[in-house]
């Protein structure tokens, strides 16, 4: 199999920005290239190493103490500046989504406005119900981090969850609440919220700046303009994500004795969706078949047995494998799944647009170079008819497997 090129967006952002605390460390320079006469061309920028007095040294023996690692083509790794705020004037308080337990897009543009806010005496609290397995608070900018969890929070218990915001809130006394506005459950939270706490909130908003707020309005074709308020529901990409400091991450406790547990609701579980109805957009598993697809039986088939919205590429909707509706890109629909398989598509330049707020993507391909194996986070290159049917059949070993257990 070949070696294929991956990209790192971030890494390229931070490359162009020289103000970025990594710049200098992405920064590629060649020691010696072939010049145009054919002679050998040395860089006298990045030969040596620097010696203990601090001054630079050139070894001539051609073994650099310290450059043995620059050599090889590793470099050596660089921790972003640490904020520590031990005594905060005041807190932000954000209570990310945390969809399937990590921390979405959304949830990072939130962290990013809740720093800002911050400044450099404020500290931003995250509150987290339940299991995670998330690993970057610190580089998503949390400074102090509330775990709650028990039985009391699991599943759909927004009373509960409430319940246990309003006792934070007189504990800590925070100058502004961030909940997402969203589908996944901020929305609904942040409004239950603004109920018990008696507060007005700003919705749909997408920026903050100078103590004012704007959110859409008149169905997203007006902005509204309003004085920013304790409570705010942001929208998606309300600011930038923190990605020039970490943050300590430090484990607050919540006082037990302004919390009282509520429980008027019954959970009955999650009602099932078929997902060929599922509009694409709001579809969090999406199998997306292109010009590589030469079973289209099977690749219906891989979408049933995965539990997967289906979707395709312009190419297979021209060609009347599937219809308009089910397009992806930017001529089509914008998704924002969790994961996005992609079967047998190459990766134009509007697909790829289409499914740029994707979390995790998938490519099934022949074509290692194409660009959809570059976009992917994880990549598989071989046959798609072959590489389905090994699927189908490993899910129903797992599920049949899973039954068996059961009994």
């Amino acid at each position: 199999m070949k070696e294929s090129f991956r990209r790192d967006p971030r890494n390229e952002w931070i490359a162009r920005n020289r103000l970025h605390p990594l710049y200098s460390a992405l920064q590629t320079q060649e020691a010696s290239w072939i010049g145009p006469s054919g002679l050998v061309r040395k860089n006298p920028h990045v030969s040596g190493f620097i010696g203990p007095n601090g001054l630079k040294r050139i070894d001539r023996s051609g073994v650099q103490q310290g450059g043995g690692s620059q050599r090889s083509g590793t470099k050596a790794a660089v921790q972003l500046p640490l904020r520590i705020i031990e005594q905060p004037s005041f807190y932000i308080v954000v209570v990310p989504d945390m969809v399937n337990g990590r921390l979405s897009s959304h949830d990072k543009d939130l962290l990013g406005l809740a720093n800002t806010l911050a400044g450099d005496e404020g500290a931003v609290v995250a509150v987290v119900f339940q299991a995670h397995k998330e690993g970057g608070f610190d580089t998503a900018g949390v400074d102090r981090l509330l775990h709650l969890q028990g039985e009391a929070f699991a599943d759909y218990s927004p009373e509960q969850r409430v319940t246990a915001l309003c006792a934070l809130d007189t504990q800590l006394n925070p100058a502004h609440w961030l909940v997402p506005d969203s589908r996944t459950g901020g929305g609904e939270l942040g409004r239950r919220l603004a109920a018990k706490l008696g507060e007005r909130p700003a919705t749909r908003v997408w920026q903050v700046a100078d103590g004012q707020c704007i959110g859409r309005a008149g169905a997203g074709q007006q902005d509204m303009a309003r004085t920013a308020p304790r409570l705010i529901l942001a929208a998606a990409e309300c600011a930038d994500p923190v990605s020039d400091t970490r943050h300590e991450v430090r484990a607050i406790e919540l006082n037990e004795t302004l919390f009282h547990r509520v429980g008027r609701l019954d959970n009955l579980g999650a009602v099932a969706v078929d997902p060929a109805l599922t509009p694409m957009a709001e579809a969090e598993f999406i199998l997306s078949g292109g010009n590589g697809v030469k079973d289209w039986e099977l690749f219906h088939q891989a979408a049933e047995t995965l539990g997967a919205t289906e979707g395709a590429s312009r190419v297979a909707v021209d060609d009347g494998f599937m219809p308009r509706a089910r397009q992806v890109g930017a001529t089509g629909t914008w998704v924002t799944a969790q994961v996005y398989l992609a079967v047998g598509i190459s990766g134009a330049v509007q697909h790829l647009q289409g499914i740029a707020t994707c979390d995790k993507v998938v490519a099934i391909n022949q074509d290692p170079a194409c660009d959809m194996v570059k976009r992917a986070d994880l990549a598989v290159i071989g046959d798609s008819a072959a590489i389905l049917q090994a699927l189908i059949e490993r899910v129903r070993e797992h599920r049949q497997g899973g039954m068996h257990d059961a009994a």
